[in-house]
């Protein structure tokens, strides 16, 4: 199993702790990781050497999304390449196919958890197509799943997309890696677009959640329910629009139909006089004013049927357009109607599942993720199945090694790549993600020791490693003066502390201010 947390899909898009909106230093049918066909974005969660604030994660997306806003029916690229960029690929002259935008994380981007990549895309939906934050959320959701499902599958995208997006796309790299690590340098992320004009129809919504996409979501524990029904209200209030488009579509057929009928009656007429006019000419050959008047009325004849042309083309395109909306408001409440009784069967099923785990009881313990670098994660398991009922998203733990302490845990945690570093951290009971982190940057390579409500560690100070004492709110209460091993064991004795010395020594330190005790003198 990778060292990155597991993170599943389904998760609802708001549902995340603080530390987890850490983005990075700067303001700023495929590939999948599966179990069962299940997909599940792998994220870095743990202490961050930054944390941006929301309002600059969200800013990266909407600044492009604004520049998208100004000309949403012309091709254009916005964007830094080194980090994050859209090609916004739209082709009017191309017929049965869609546009799209494709959002491209560069290989300097830092974003590392799924949620933030969310709020970026999200942000961006709102500032192009004017979408309401809740309505945006939810398709970041659902657009980031979908290009998991079809990850490299360039076959579909080219089936599906216009030319003027498929040659933007790289096989190997189209869609996303479910990896966190694999994000830069190597995302492609397709947003299908239905009506670039802006507004609730702008994304493709049946495309983001086609059958194998909900699937893959009804893998999570939850089954991903809160974004299922929101993308079902927003499916609802689609087909209430493309109703009322419809009824006024059909209304403007019925008065376009009615000039028509009017523009057959008069062309009708023309036709006849036109006819008349001709025979009239045809028996009189030698007279000049008749064969004048023929060709007046045979030109008259064709400028009315010419008009009556352009009415036909008028009423059928009315007609078209009253069709297409009552199809399209058809489908969006059948696909709305179908997935609500999904809904309610998954979540009896979250409800029954809940209660036998309830029943059972439940304990807590640590399950390893990365044999390699020896991390885990903490999960609370049914006492009497076995089964994981909460895994928590913190899957750095150092050391395998955790205390319960003021109704949380305390742990090592994190990993020195990216943005990311190591830091003694509190995680609470029920959702085991971090609620406090130390100050201090501690070894990825230290070793928890407890003493009673002291706790002991291996911190950075300046160019050394040095042993540090925190209390249960990981207030540091003490660091020793006397340089160590990043990797000295602690050894906490009722009289002193024994550590490993830089020159690979042991060390006695007291326990009372973490000074060296002196060896004695001999004699």
């Amino acid at each position: 199993m990778d060292n990155r947390f597991v993170f599943k899909i389904a998760l609802a898009f708001a549902c995340t702790a603080f530390f987890v909106s850490a983005l990075a230093a700067q303001v700023n049918e495929p590939e999948l990781k599966s179990v069962s066909g299940t997909i599940e974005f792998i994220n870095y969660v743990g202490p961050h050497a930054r944390i941006d604030s929301l309002s600059a994660i969200k800013a990266i997306g909407s600044s492009s999304g604004r520049v998208i806003a100004r000309s949403r029916d012309a091709y254009m690229t916005t964007g830094d390449s080194g980090k994050y960029y859209v090609i916004h690929a739209v082709d009017s002259k191309e017929k049965g196919k869609l546009d799209a935008d494709i959002f491209f994380i560069g290989k300097n981007a830092t974003v590392d958890h799924i949620v933030n990549l969310r709020r970026i895309i999200s942000a961006y939906l709102s500032a192009a197509y004017n979408y309401s934050e809740r309505d945006a959320d939810t398709l970041a959701v659902f657009i980031t799943v979908y290009n998991a499902v079809y990850r490299s599958n360039i076959d579909y995208f080219k089936s599906r997309y216009k030319n003027i997006v498929t040659k933007n796309l790289t096989e190997k790299i189209c869609g996303l890696s479910v990896r966190y690590d694999e994000w830069p340098g190597r995302s492609q992320i397709v947003i299908p677009l239905y009506d670039v004009n802006g507004g609730l129809s702008t994304v493709d919504t049946s495309a983001i959640s086609d059958k194998k996409v909900v699937e893959s979501m009804q893998e999570d524990d939850d089954r991903n329910i809160e974004s299922r029904k929101q993308m079902v209200d927003i499916k609802e209030r689609e087909a209430d629009k493309a109703s009322e488009q419809a009824q006024s579509a059909q209304k403007r057929a019925t008065e376009e139909q009615k000039k028509l009928d009017e523009e057959k009656k008069k062309n009708e007429a023309a036709q006849r006089e036109a006819e008349k006019a001709r025979e009239k000419a045809e028996q009189n050959p030698n007279d000049k004013k008749a064969q004048a008047d023929a060709d007046k009325k045979e030109q008259a004849a064709d400028e009315q049927q010419k008009k009556t042309d352009e009415q036909a083309e008028r009423t059928k395109q009315a007609k078209d357009e009253a069709s297409e909306a009552q199809a399209r408001a058809d489908k969006k409440e059948t696909e709305a109607q179908q997935e609500r009784k999904e809904i309610a069967k998954d979540q009896q099923e979250v409800i029954e599942r809940d209660a036998a785990n309830a029943r059972a009881g439940a304990v807590y313990g640590m399950q390893l993720t990365d044999e390699r670098e020896l991390l885990s994660g903490l999960v609370k398991v049914n006492s009497q199945t076995g089964e994981v009922i909460h895994a928590s998203p913190v899957t750095f733990i150092r050391d395998r090694t955790y205390y319960p302490a003021s109704g949380g845990f305390i742990a090592i945690a994190g990993k020195n790549a990216g943005n990311g570093t190591v830091k003694l951290v509190i995680l609470d009971s029920v959702n085991m993600e971090i609620t406090k982190e130390s100050d201090e940057t501690v070894s990825e390579n230290s070793v928890l020791a407890r003493d009673g409500k002291d706790y002991y560690c291996i911190i950075r100070d300046g160019n050394d490693w040095v042993l540090a004492k925190y209390d249960e709110t990981l207030k540091l209460l003490l660091k020793s003066k006397v340089p160590l091993m990043e990797s000295s064991p602690v050894s906490v004795s009722d009289s002193a502390i024994v550590v490993t010395g830089t020159n690979g020594r042991i060390k006695l330190l007291a326990k009372s201010d973490l000074t060296e005790i002196p060896n004695p003198v001999k004699k």
